[in-house]
């Protein structure tokens, strides 16, 4: 897939969410985005039935008292909060990480006590040197951009004194998913990052990949294989990504018949 975006990507915030733009401020796909649109889930259709029917049950006699049409949009909505909670503890969990990696003093929120514990364990016990800490990358070839968690070296437990170079995705939900995968992969395999100044330069090689999966009762750092294979798959998803978003425009108006019948 050939790119029409020019240099430099850049990343605009606004509001809870965030999106990629290029020199001329044409959006850019990015990685998440396309990994969501691109690739089937059955746990999130899953996870979704199943918090329904929790919620249904726990506030059965609440929604016994409310007409139909109600009811019916209490549990329409009710996966939302549950959700978006998590995307708020994510986001903040993430802001904290960030600072914390660089050294710096924070006020910890009486909630995120556990996790920030979580991850200055990981940080110590893994005497973690970054070198990229939530860095905007973009490959021109392919046409994506995404936002990279942690580029850093981690101490090698197989050989003492060796440190190596690990790119890390960091995750609060609770599990990590094989497609984050092709997240890592499609950060790791892009042709750039965004420097401090706005320059562009050649995205740093790593040994590994991987997750902090940071939970509030403590950290795991769990391996995941983010090669070239995995790159391919994910261009494949972002084809499939590009095809949900135009997909529509491939149906047409339904055609006037050449000529009427005459009732019979």
């Amino acid at each position: 897939m050939s790119s029409e975006f020019t240099p430099p990507v850049r990343r605009v915030n606004s509001g809870r969410g965030h999106r990629y733009e290029d020199a001329h401020g044409r959006k850019v796909p990015g990685v998440t985005t396309v990994i969501s649109s691109g690739v089937p889930k059955p746990a999130l259709i899953n996870w979704a039935a199943r918090v329904t029917a929790a919620y249904a049950v726990d506030y059965w006699d609440e929604l016994a008292e409310l007409p139909v049409s109600e009811r019916l949009t209490r549990l329409e909505k009710a996966r939302f909060g549950e959700r978006d909670e998590a995307a708020r503890r994510g986001t903040q969990v993430h802001s904290l990480a960030e600072r914390l990696v660089h050294g710096e003093e924070v006020d910890v929120p009486e909630a995120l006590a556990g996790h920030v514990r979580a991850y200055v364990d990981f940080l110590d016990q893994w005497r973690v040197q970054p070198v990229l800490a939530e860095f905007v990358v973009a490959s021109h070839r392919h046409g994506y951009a995404g936002t990279a968690d942690l580029l850093a070296y981690l101490d090698d437990p197989d050989e003492p004194g060796r440190a190596v170079p690990w790119l890390l995705d960091i995750k609060t939900s609770q599990g990590v998913w094989g497609e984050t995968a092709l997240q890592l992969a499609a950060y790791r395999y892009a042709d750039v990052y965004r420097a401090a100044d706005g320059t562009e330069l050649p995205v740093p090689e790593v040994e590994r990949t991987g997750v902090v999966h940071v939970l509030g009762d403590g950290y795991q750092l769990v391996p995941v294989v983010a090669g070239r294979a995995q790159h391919r798959t994910f261009l494949y998803a972002q084809q499939i990504a590009a095809f949900v978003d135009t997909a529509k425009e491939l149906v047409g108006e339904p055609l006037t018949p050449p000529r009427t019948l005459e009732a019979a």
